[in-house]
């Protein structure tokens, strides 16, 4: 049988470092474009719903918006603390970002 050659998803520290670096901003501003999408659908739907309830309540009607407001406040924790993951974890990257340059200047010397 023929050996098959496994294409590896990481070939290199150096890849997957770079690959990290690239992609890293465009993921914590996904975070922050889900933090703002949510406040803004928040002060936009949960008022007219609220206001809609008030006038002809209803026990659907109660328990969509509890739900709302419940799933609306639970994609902002989770948005904020993603987006906390990756402010903490940007600066340990960038250590590992530039300690891997400085081995590779100290060993192409």
């Amino acid at each position: 049988m023929a050996e098959e050659k496994r294409e590896l998803p990481v070939r290199s520290l150096h890849d997957f470092l770079s690959e990290i670096s690239r992609e890293w901003d465009r993921f914590r501003m996904g975070s922050l474009i889900s933090m703002i999408t949510t406040v803004i659908l928040f002060v936009l739907v949960v008022p007219r719903t609220f206001e809609f309830t008030i006038r002809r309540p209803g026990p659907l009607d109660t328990l969509l918006l509890i739900g709302l407001v419940i799933a609306l406040g639970y994609n902002m924790y989770l948005a904020y603390r993603q987006h906390a993951f990756y402010q903490r974890w940007e600066k340990r990257i960038a250590l590992l970002l530039h300690m891997e340059e400085s081995l590779l200047m100290s060993s192409s010397e």
